[in-house]
């Protein structure tokens, strides 16, 4: 790491500084003229050892120095500056190019070999170059150490307003055992959030158990939660544990529990204030020590005006309720995320991608991400498999979001319609936006003209005449 008691020059705003170490008296005028121009500021020496005084004290975006001087040579400023400021770039330049030295110099770090006579042209567009190569590896460096900040409250990664509210939420309620319901949009991390409420709760020892409500019929259900004597139906030839008795002790997550049947909801209400389970064909009840979560993307309490949701199950598990907001509303998160799953990604691929590149990054912050987080992780997954290099470029990007001269998509509604209402709603705005131009449309969205036309069937969508 760079060593942090280096002396910053005395400059304002975010201007760059340059170090030029060159011992022929019009070159380094002449290179200190046009950096300063171009609004850098310059400190220029005429050997070796003033250079390597100067790194000692004083901080450098950029290093320009010749190879070949007396006592001191450009090598030798090379490996200090490696040493001292890692993270700062260095240009070789020098009159005596050949393949052996410029292949030494780019083993030991050097950013680029310059061989004169220089163009100008070719100078400054290898110094911005450098630049910045360096300030995105101090971006990616400052990413990461926030991330690393944020590993106090696991999973959850964001420094936002938003999520540092529901972060100071987490760590108030974690530690008392009352149930909590996790209000939002698909794609929020609502599974996360219950994931950190458990692992920061006495219960963290203990297994944490997520069930889809939404993914089973009622007796699948039933059995799947509350387990099973032998011989309670066909094919039961010894009991089972429900997955709330495999809890015991720790917390049972209720996803989409919205979706719960009312039959079901009766069942659940009464595990929860009798702290006891029946097992499907059972006689005798179980007792079981859990604490639930429970999340879904549902107005439940619009739900239980309608009769649609139990009011008694609402207010058992609405005790603390916490709404992760969609990714739109999470300003600066972007970035963070989106380095955090590079990072995940490239090691489960067995890839090297450390960075994204600045225009990709700017293509992410633009886009209106309407699967939220879940479509984030999607896409940078994605991005990773196609890339080649040690960055993600835009062109790893799928088409709907290179394609940002449709204008971003972004449901006003402030309520919450399901996942397959969003990608209906979306599939029926790139339509309009295309004219209805059906192989334009599934191009954007990055799906053959096959797949687009099933979805508008499936839907309900109607074609317009061809």
């Amino acid at each position: 790491m760079e060593n942090s008691n280096l002396k910053k020059p005395g400059v304002t705003g975010d201007q760059e500084t340059i170090l030029i170490v060159e011992d022929e008296d019009i070159a380094r005028k002449n290179l200190e003229h046009i950096l300063g121009k171009m609004g850098y500021q310059v400190k220029a020496v005429n050997n070796g050892p003033k250079a390597l005084d100067l790194l000692e004290v004083t901080h450098f975006d950029l290093v320009i120095t010749d190879l070949k001087m007396k006592n001191v040579d450009g090598m030798e400023v090379l490996r200090k500056t490696r040493e001292l400021q890692p993270y700062t770039e260095v240009i070789m330049i020098t009159g005596y190019a050949t393949v052996d030295s410029s292949v030494q110099a780019m083993r030991e770090g050097a950013y680029y070999y310059i061989a004169k006579p220089y163009k100008i042209d070719e100078v400054r567009k290898i110094v911005q170059e450098a630049l910045l190569k360096r300030r995105l590896q101090l971006e990616n460096l400052e990413l990461k150490k926030i991330l690393k900040e944020k590993q106090d409250v696991p999973f959850l990664v964001g420094k936002s307003e938003a999520m540092s509210e529901i972060v100071k939420t987490i760590r108030q309620i974690a530690p008392a055992d009352i149930n909590v319901l996790i209000l939002g949009e698909s794609g929020t991390g609502k599974e996360l959030v219950a994931r950190a409420i458990h692992q920061l709760s006495p219960r963290s020892a203990k297994k944490f158990i997520a069930f889809n409500c939404g993914s089973f019929t009622e007796e699948l259900m039933a059995n799947e939660l509350f387990g099973h004597e032998k011989d309670a139906f066909t094919g039961a030839t010894k009991p089972k544990a429900g997955l709330i008795k495999v809890a015991d002790g720790g917390t049972v997550f209720l996803d989409e529990v919205g979706d719960m049947p009312m039959s079901m909801q009766v069942k659940l209400l009464r595990v929860i204030q009798e702290k006891e389970v029946l097992p499907v064909g059972g006689e005798n009840s179980v007792p079981v020590d859990v604490r639930f979560i429970a999340a879904t993307h549902r107005d439940l309490k619009e739900d239980v005006e309608k009769g649609h949701f139990r009011q008694d199950l609402y207010y058992r598990l609405n005790v603390i309720a916490i709404k992760p907001p969609p990714l739109t509303e999470r300003d600066g998160d972007i970035p963070l995320l989106a380095h955090h799953f590079l990072s995940q990604k490239s090691k489960d691929m067995g890839k090297n991608i450390n960075t994204i590149e600045r225009e990709a990054m700017g293509l992410l912050c633009q886009y209106s991400w309407p699967g939220n987080v879940r479509e984030l992780e999607n896409v940078i997954e994605r991005a990773v498999a196609l890339a080649n290099g040690p960055e993600v470029l835009g062109d790893n990007l799928p088409e709907y979001i290179r394609n940002l001269s449709v204008e971003t998509y972004r449901r006003a509604s402030s309520a919450t319609p399901t996942l397959e209402d969003q990608e209906k709603n979306y599939i029926l705005w790139v339509l309009d936006k295309c004219d209805w131009n059906k192989t334009k449309a599934a191009k954007i969205m990055d799906i053959d003209r096959v797949s687009l036309w099933r979805k508008m069937k499936r839907m309900g969508i109607e074609p317009e005449e061809e």
